[in-house]
């Protein structure tokens, strides 16, 4: 089977709320960058790696009123705050050993990605990585899963795709891969054990 992970939320941690108390004290500031940075659509655009970081911060500095260097402090710390989630990362070598082959489809800024590369081996595990920023795609849109499925040869109906966005898996189903909400891993191994992705 191949098994496709999301990684934001699946495999490594994705907290915004708790990135953003870590970078700014006052409550009706965290309001505001979550709103107008994180949560706002040139977030998806760093994801897609179509706007620079550079134009980002400038972009968020005139909506928020925040400067420059608060909004790139908080932006340089991002990809450090993506840790592992130590049971999927356990997950993911179980399911390795167990003969599965192992993707990742994820949206990310270029600068988290590397970072994560860089920084844990555990992405070894992985024989092909889809991630947004490198092919100006992002889910949910259906090219993006194209591009996983013919680049690597998978059959939709022989691939599971485990995302935490129902969003993300509504695309998928619709063009005949099976998918998994993750939850918590716990939840997520007993899903794939269901599917008979993994014995005992």
């Amino acid at each position: 089977m191949n098994i496709v992970f999301d990684l934001g939320g699946v495999v490594v941690r994705w907290e915004p709320e708790i990135l953003i108390a870590d970078a700014f004290d006052d409550p009706e500031v965290r309001r505001v960058v979550h709103s107008e940075f994180v949560g706002h659509p040139d977030w998806l655009e760093l994801d897609r790696g179509t706007l620079a970081p550079a134009a980002a911060v400038a972009r968020a500095s005139e909506r928020t009123g925040l400067s420059h260097f608060e909004l790139n402090h908080f932006l340089r710390r991002v990809p450090s705050g993506l840790t592992p989630i130590t049971d999927t990362v356990e997950l993911l070598f179980r399911l390795k050993a167990q003969g599965h082959s192992l993707y990742c489809l994820s949206n990310m800024h270029f600068a988290s990605i590397d970072y994560l590369e860089r920084a844990y081996d555990f992405f070894d595990v992985f024989t092909g990585k889809v991630i947004s920023c490198r092919l100006n795609l992002c889910k949910p849109e259906p090219k993006i899963y194209s591009y996983l499925l013919e680049t690597y040869g998978l059959n939709a109906a022989d691939t599971v795709f485990i995302d935490d966005a129902e969003v993300n898996l509504t695309t998928a189903r619709q063009m005949g891969i099976q998918t998994i909400r993750f939850e918590n891993p716990r939840q997520c191994t007993d899903e794939l054990r269901a599917i008979g992705c993994i014995s005992e």
